[in-house]
Protein backbone atom coordinates (compact mmCIF):
# COMPACT_ATOMS: atom_id res chain seq x y z
CA UNK A 1 0.00 0.00 0.00
CA UNK A 2 0.91 4.00 -0.81
CA UNK A 3 2.80 5.71 2.09
CA UNK A 4 0.29 8.36 1.32
CA UNK A 5 -3.36 8.35 0.26
CA UNK A 6 -5.40 11.15 -1.69
CA UNK A 7 -7.93 12.29 1.19
CA UNK A 8 -9.86 13.78 -1.62
CA UNK A 9 -10.18 11.02 -4.14
CA UNK A 10 -10.80 8.37 -1.06
CA UNK A 11 -13.59 11.20 -0.40
CA UNK A 12 -14.87 11.18 -3.82
CA UNK A 13 -15.09 7.09 -3.58
CA UNK A 14 -17.13 7.24 -0.09
CA UNK A 15 -19.98 9.26 -1.76
CA UNK A 16 -19.79 7.06 -4.85
CA UNK A 17 -20.19 3.87 -2.41
CA UNK A 18 -22.70 5.67 -1.01
CA UNK A 19 -24.97 6.47 -3.61
CA UNK A 20 -24.37 3.17 -5.20
CA UNK A 21 -25.12 1.40 -2.45
CA UNK A 22 -21.93 -0.49 -1.78
CA UNK A 23 -22.26 1.44 1.18
CA UNK A 24 -25.12 1.00 3.77
CA UNK A 25 -26.54 1.94 6.97
CA UNK A 26 -25.71 -0.51 10.14
CA UNK A 27 -28.99 -1.88 9.69
CA UNK A 28 -29.02 -2.50 5.81
CA UNK A 29 -31.09 0.71 4.65
CA UNK A 30 -29.46 2.83 1.75
CA UNK A 31 -28.11 5.98 2.41
CA UNK A 32 -30.74 8.54 1.97
CA UNK A 33 -30.50 11.33 -1.26
CA UNK A 34 -30.62 14.10 1.34
CA UNK A 35 -27.46 12.69 3.15
CA UNK A 36 -25.43 12.49 0.26
CA UNK A 37 -26.14 15.84 -0.65
CA UNK A 38 -24.63 16.64 2.61
CA UNK A 39 -21.46 15.00 1.92
CA UNK A 40 -21.30 16.68 -1.27
CA UNK A 41 -21.18 19.80 0.66
CA UNK A 42 -18.39 18.83 2.76
CA UNK A 43 -16.63 17.74 0.13
CA UNK A 44 -16.35 21.24 -1.40
CA UNK A 45 -15.66 22.81 1.48
CA UNK A 46 -12.56 20.34 2.13
CA UNK A 47 -11.57 20.41 -1.41
CA UNK A 48 -11.80 24.48 -1.09
CA UNK A 49 -10.12 24.08 2.46
CA UNK A 50 -7.27 22.71 0.59
CA UNK A 51 -6.75 25.03 -2.19
CA UNK A 52 -7.09 27.82 0.14
CA UNK A 53 -5.36 27.14 2.76
CA UNK A 54 -2.68 24.77 1.18
CA UNK A 55 -2.91 22.64 3.53
CA UNK A 56 -2.21 19.04 2.12
CA UNK A 57 -5.17 16.56 2.62
CA UNK A 58 -3.73 13.16 2.86
CA UNK A 59 -4.42 9.71 4.27
CA UNK A 60 -1.55 7.86 6.01
CA UNK A 61 -2.20 4.07 6.86
CA UNK A 62 -0.77 3.75 10.84
CA UNK A 63 -0.54 -0.07 10.69
CA UNK A 64 3.50 0.21 10.64
CA UNK A 65 3.86 3.15 11.99
CA UNK A 66 6.47 3.51 14.92
CA UNK A 67 5.55 5.92 17.70
CA UNK A 68 7.37 8.73 16.53
CA UNK A 69 5.43 8.56 13.49
CA UNK A 70 2.22 8.16 15.41
CA UNK A 71 3.04 11.45 17.08
CA UNK A 72 3.91 12.92 13.82
CA UNK A 73 0.04 11.77 12.59
CA UNK A 74 -1.57 12.71 15.56
CA UNK A 75 -0.41 16.39 15.81
CA UNK A 76 -1.05 16.66 12.01
CA UNK A 77 -4.99 15.62 12.21
CA UNK A 78 -4.80 18.21 15.54
CA UNK A 79 -3.88 20.71 13.15
CA UNK A 80 -6.52 19.69 10.60
CA UNK A 81 -8.97 19.95 12.98
CA UNK A 82 -8.14 23.16 14.39
CA UNK A 83 -7.32 25.12 11.04
CA UNK A 84 -10.42 23.17 9.43
CA UNK A 85 -12.85 24.52 12.24
CA UNK A 86 -11.21 28.03 11.77
CA UNK A 87 -11.66 27.94 8.24
CA UNK A 88 -15.20 27.19 8.15
CA UNK A 89 -16.09 29.43 11.02
CA UNK A 90 -14.00 32.64 10.05
CA UNK A 91 -13.75 32.52 6.10
CA UNK A 92 -16.95 30.78 5.54
CA UNK A 93 -18.83 32.22 8.15
CA UNK A 94 -20.54 28.75 9.41
CA UNK A 95 -22.11 28.85 12.96
CA UNK A 96 -21.45 25.85 15.25
CA UNK A 97 -23.89 23.76 14.68
CA UNK A 98 -23.10 23.43 10.86
CA UNK A 99 -19.35 22.83 11.87
CA UNK A 100 -20.51 19.84 14.13
CA UNK A 101 -22.56 18.31 11.04
CA UNK A 102 -19.76 18.61 9.04
CA UNK A 103 -17.06 16.84 11.50
CA UNK A 104 -19.87 14.22 11.99
CA UNK A 105 -19.33 13.65 8.75
CA UNK A 106 -15.10 13.67 8.12
CA UNK A 107 -15.63 11.08 11.31
CA UNK A 108 -18.23 8.75 9.44
CA UNK A 109 -15.74 9.20 6.50
CA UNK A 110 -12.85 7.76 8.80
CA UNK A 111 -15.21 4.98 10.27
CA UNK A 112 -16.00 3.80 6.03
CA UNK A 113 -12.29 3.64 5.28
CA UNK A 114 -11.87 1.33 8.22
CA UNK A 115 -14.33 -0.85 7.75
CA UNK A 116 -15.53 -0.76 3.79
CA UNK A 117 -12.09 -0.13 2.62
CA UNK A 118 -10.31 -1.81 5.43
CA UNK A 119 -7.41 1.22 5.69
CA UNK A 120 -6.56 1.13 9.14
CA UNK A 121 -5.74 4.88 9.74
CA UNK A 122 -5.38 5.01 13.45
CA UNK A 123 -8.23 6.35 15.85
CA UNK A 124 -7.21 10.53 15.38
CA UNK A 125 -10.70 11.57 14.07
CA UNK A 126 -12.41 10.16 16.85
CA UNK A 127 -10.72 13.14 18.91
CA UNK A 128 -12.38 15.64 16.29
CA UNK A 129 -14.88 17.58 18.66
CA UNK A 130 -18.27 18.04 17.75
CA UNK A 131 -19.96 21.27 17.96
CA UNK A 132 -23.19 21.54 18.87
CA UNK A 133 -25.69 24.25 19.44
CA UNK A 134 -28.68 24.64 20.74
CA UNK A 135 -30.80 26.49 18.60
CA UNK A 136 -33.81 28.04 19.69
CA UNK A 137 -37.29 26.39 18.30
CA UNK A 138 -39.76 28.80 16.99
CA UNK A 139 -43.59 27.55 16.95
CA UNK A 140 -46.95 28.34 17.34
CA UNK A 141 -49.16 28.79 20.59
CA UNK A 142 -52.20 27.08 20.50
CA UNK A 143 -54.17 30.34 20.41
CA UNK A 144 -51.81 31.51 17.12
CA UNK A 145 -52.79 28.17 15.91
CA UNK A 146 -56.50 28.63 16.19
CA UNK A 147 -56.67 32.59 14.93
CA UNK A 148 -55.68 30.60 11.41
CA UNK A 149 -58.16 28.07 11.80
CA UNK A 150 -61.52 29.98 13.02
CA UNK A 151 -60.94 33.65 12.02
CA UNK A 152 -62.71 33.95 8.49
CA UNK A 153 -62.07 37.83 8.62
CA UNK A 154 -58.58 37.17 8.36
CA UNK A 155 -58.88 35.08 5.82
CA UNK A 156 -60.87 36.86 3.46
CA UNK A 157 -58.24 39.60 4.01
CA UNK A 158 -55.18 37.62 2.10
CA UNK A 159 -54.40 37.40 -1.15
CA UNK A 160 -54.79 34.38 -2.82
CA UNK A 161 -51.42 33.30 -2.56
CA UNK A 162 -51.69 33.50 1.33
CA UNK A 163 -55.24 32.21 1.01
CA UNK A 164 -53.09 28.77 0.09
CA UNK A 165 -50.30 28.92 2.19
CA UNK A 166 -52.54 29.77 5.23
CA UNK A 167 -54.15 26.51 4.12
CA UNK A 168 -51.19 24.53 3.78
CA UNK A 169 -49.52 25.93 6.77
CA UNK A 170 -52.70 25.23 9.07
CA UNK A 171 -52.90 21.79 7.66
CA UNK A 172 -49.27 20.97 8.31
CA UNK A 173 -49.45 22.37 12.04
CA UNK A 174 -51.82 19.51 12.36
CA UNK A 175 -50.70 16.39 10.64
CA UNK A 176 -46.66 16.83 11.82
CA UNK A 177 -45.44 16.19 8.53
CA UNK A 178 -42.24 17.26 7.15
CA UNK A 179 -42.45 19.97 4.49
CA UNK A 180 -41.26 17.85 1.94
CA UNK A 181 -44.24 14.75 2.76
CA UNK A 182 -46.77 17.42 2.55
CA UNK A 183 -46.03 18.82 -1.03
CA UNK A 184 -45.77 14.98 -2.04
CA UNK A 185 -49.12 13.92 -0.13
CA UNK A 186 -51.42 12.88 -3.18
CA UNK A 187 -55.84 12.59 -2.56
CA UNK A 188 -55.27 8.42 -2.76
CA UNK A 189 -53.52 9.62 0.71
CA UNK A 190 -56.70 10.17 2.41
CA UNK A 191 -58.67 7.05 3.52
CA UNK A 192 -62.68 7.05 4.61
CA UNK A 193 -63.23 4.35 7.38
CA UNK A 194 -65.96 4.27 9.07
CA UNK A 195 -67.19 7.92 8.15
CA UNK A 196 -63.41 9.03 9.98
CA UNK A 197 -61.47 10.62 7.19
CA UNK A 198 -57.57 9.52 7.69
CA UNK A 199 -54.23 10.71 6.19
CA UNK A 200 -51.96 7.75 5.59
CA UNK A 201 -48.56 8.66 3.92
CA UNK A 202 -45.29 7.12 4.36
CA UNK A 203 -42.20 9.67 4.99
CA UNK A 204 -39.47 10.27 2.84
CA UNK A 205 -36.53 10.65 5.53
CA UNK A 206 -37.90 7.78 7.63
CA UNK A 207 -40.12 5.45 5.52
CA UNK A 208 -42.35 4.73 8.57
CA UNK A 209 -45.93 4.00 7.70
CA UNK A 210 -47.92 7.14 9.58
CA UNK A 211 -51.73 7.20 9.59
CA UNK A 212 -53.32 10.27 11.23
CA UNK A 213 -57.14 11.15 11.66
CA UNK A 214 -57.68 14.27 10.42
CA UNK A 215 -60.35 17.18 12.15
CA UNK A 216 -63.07 19.03 10.29
CA UNK A 217 -61.01 21.98 9.34
CA UNK A 218 -58.27 19.80 7.81
CA UNK A 219 -61.14 17.94 5.80
CA UNK A 220 -62.49 21.70 4.91
CA UNK A 221 -59.17 22.09 3.32
CA UNK A 222 -58.76 19.10 1.60
CA UNK A 223 -62.27 19.38 0.23
CA UNK A 224 -61.07 22.63 -1.25
CA UNK A 225 -58.39 21.62 -3.69
CA UNK A 226 -59.62 18.50 -4.57
CA UNK A 227 -62.34 19.79 -7.08
CA UNK A 228 -62.24 17.45 -9.89
CA UNK A 229 -58.55 16.57 -9.59
CA UNK A 230 -57.35 12.72 -9.99
CA UNK A 231 -56.87 10.70 -7.11
CA UNK A 232 -53.17 10.38 -8.13
CA UNK A 233 -52.95 14.42 -7.85
CA UNK A 234 -51.13 16.07 -5.81
CA UNK A 235 -53.08 17.89 -3.33
CA UNK A 236 -51.04 21.36 -2.96
CA UNK A 237 -49.49 21.42 -6.20
CA UNK A 238 -45.72 22.92 -6.13
CA UNK A 239 -44.70 25.55 -4.53
CA UNK A 240 -40.39 26.29 -4.22
CA UNK A 241 -39.22 26.02 -0.54
CA UNK A 242 -37.90 29.28 -1.18
CA UNK A 243 -41.11 30.81 -1.96
CA UNK A 244 -42.79 28.66 0.82
CA UNK A 245 -40.47 30.71 3.44
CA UNK A 246 -40.92 33.86 2.16
CA UNK A 247 -45.04 33.65 2.07
CA UNK A 248 -45.29 32.19 5.38
CA UNK A 249 -43.78 34.91 6.45
CA UNK A 250 -45.71 37.60 4.91
CA UNK A 251 -48.47 35.47 6.59
CA UNK A 252 -47.21 35.61 9.92
CA UNK A 253 -46.76 39.54 9.44
CA UNK A 254 -50.08 39.91 8.35
CA UNK A 255 -51.18 38.25 11.22
CA UNK A 256 -49.57 40.52 13.68
CA UNK A 257 -47.11 38.55 15.03
CA UNK A 258 -44.37 41.35 14.79
CA UNK A 259 -42.79 41.03 18.48
CA UNK A 260 -39.20 41.34 18.73
CA UNK A 261 -37.46 38.33 19.34
CA UNK A 262 -34.09 38.17 18.17
CA UNK A 263 -32.02 35.79 16.94
CA UNK A 264 -28.46 35.23 18.45
CA UNK A 265 -26.33 32.12 16.83
CA UNK A 266 -22.92 30.72 18.19
CA UNK A 267 -19.56 30.73 16.32
CA UNK A 268 -16.42 29.21 17.92
CA UNK A 269 -18.49 29.11 21.21
CA UNK A 270 -19.39 32.35 21.20
CA UNK A 271 -23.04 34.17 20.92
CA UNK A 272 -23.27 36.45 17.75
CA UNK A 273 -26.48 38.74 16.95
CA UNK A 274 -28.36 38.05 14.02
CA UNK A 275 -29.93 40.99 12.18
CA UNK A 276 -32.64 40.28 9.16
CA UNK A 277 -31.89 40.75 5.63
CA UNK A 278 -30.47 44.00 3.75
CA UNK A 279 -32.85 45.93 6.57
CA UNK A 280 -30.51 45.22 9.22
CA UNK A 281 -32.84 45.37 11.47
CA UNK A 282 -33.39 42.90 14.80
CA UNK A 283 -35.33 39.74 14.06
CA UNK A 284 -39.36 39.84 14.83
CA UNK A 285 -41.61 36.87 15.50
CA UNK A 286 -42.77 37.00 11.56
CA UNK A 287 -39.23 37.21 10.44
CA UNK A 288 -38.21 33.51 11.90
CA UNK A 289 -41.30 31.69 10.70
CA UNK A 290 -40.60 28.65 7.84
CA UNK A 291 -42.05 25.70 6.77
CA UNK A 292 -40.04 23.90 9.63
CA UNK A 293 -42.55 25.45 12.20
CA UNK A 294 -44.88 23.86 10.54
CA UNK A 295 -43.52 20.35 11.82
CA UNK A 296 -42.90 22.12 15.45
CA UNK A 297 -45.98 23.44 15.72
CA UNK A 298 -47.97 20.34 15.53
CA UNK A 299 -45.61 18.36 17.76
CA UNK A 300 -45.43 20.99 20.72
CA UNK A 301 -49.31 21.82 20.31
CA UNK A 302 -50.06 17.96 20.75
CA UNK A 303 -47.87 17.52 23.84
CA UNK A 304 -49.56 21.02 25.12
CA UNK A 305 -52.97 19.61 24.87
CA UNK A 306 -51.76 16.49 26.53
CA UNK A 307 -51.33 13.57 24.30
CA UNK A 308 -48.79 10.75 25.30
CA UNK A 309 -45.19 11.31 23.86
CA UNK A 310 -45.26 7.48 22.43
CA UNK A 311 -48.29 8.83 20.97
CA UNK A 312 -47.11 12.40 19.51
CA UNK A 313 -44.02 10.10 18.50
CA UNK A 314 -46.05 7.76 16.42
CA UNK A 315 -47.41 10.45 14.55
CA UNK A 316 -44.04 12.16 13.91
CA UNK A 317 -42.32 8.97 13.36
CA UNK A 318 -39.26 9.92 16.00
CA UNK A 319 -38.15 7.11 17.50
CA UNK A 320 -38.13 6.33 21.37
CA UNK A 321 -34.54 7.52 21.59
CA UNK A 322 -34.66 10.59 19.51
CA UNK A 323 -32.67 13.50 21.14
CA UNK A 324 -34.78 15.89 18.17
CA UNK A 325 -37.80 14.77 19.97
CA UNK A 326 -36.87 15.58 23.25
CA UNK A 327 -35.98 18.98 22.14
CA UNK A 328 -39.97 19.55 21.71
CA UNK A 329 -40.26 18.28 24.61
CA UNK A 330 -38.20 20.38 27.05
CA UNK A 331 -39.78 23.26 24.89
CA UNK A 332 -43.41 22.27 26.05
CA UNK A 333 -42.14 21.66 29.79
CA UNK A 334 -40.56 25.58 29.59
CA UNK A 335 -43.89 26.80 28.49
CA UNK A 336 -45.87 25.03 30.66
CA UNK A 337 -43.20 26.08 33.78
CA UNK A 338 -44.64 29.66 32.79
CA UNK A 339 -47.70 28.84 33.11
CA UNK A 340 -47.68 27.09 36.59
CA UNK A 341 -45.74 30.28 37.45
CA UNK A 342 -48.18 32.42 36.21
CA UNK A 343 -51.16 30.75 37.97
CA UNK A 344 -48.69 31.13 41.28
CA UNK A 345 -48.41 35.01 40.75
CA UNK A 346 -51.68 35.38 40.56
CA UNK A 347 -52.62 32.90 43.69
CA UNK A 348 -49.81 34.21 45.88
CA UNK A 349 -51.74 37.74 46.71
CA UNK A 350 -54.80 35.27 47.78
CA UNK A 351 -52.43 33.54 50.16
CA UNK A 352 -50.55 36.75 51.88
CA UNK A 353 -54.08 38.29 52.87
Amino acid sequence: MKTELSFISLFEQFIKDSQSGRRLKPNGERIKPQTIDNYRYVLKHLSDFQEVKGFNLRIKPSLKLNKKQLQIELNYWKKFYLKFADYLSVKKGCYDNYIGMVFKIVRVFFNYLKNDRLILTGDFHKKFYVRKEDVPIITLMPDQLQFLINDKAFEESLPDNLKKIKDVFVFGCTVALRCSDIFNLRFRDIETISGQVYLVSKSIKTESLIRVKLPCYAIEILNKYRKSKSVNSKIFGFISKNQINKNLRKLAEFAGWTQIIGKVRKQNGRNVEQYFGKSGRVYRFCDLVSSHVMRRTAITTMLMLGMPEHVVRKISGHTSDSKAFYRYVNFVQSYMDQEIDRVHSRLFPILST
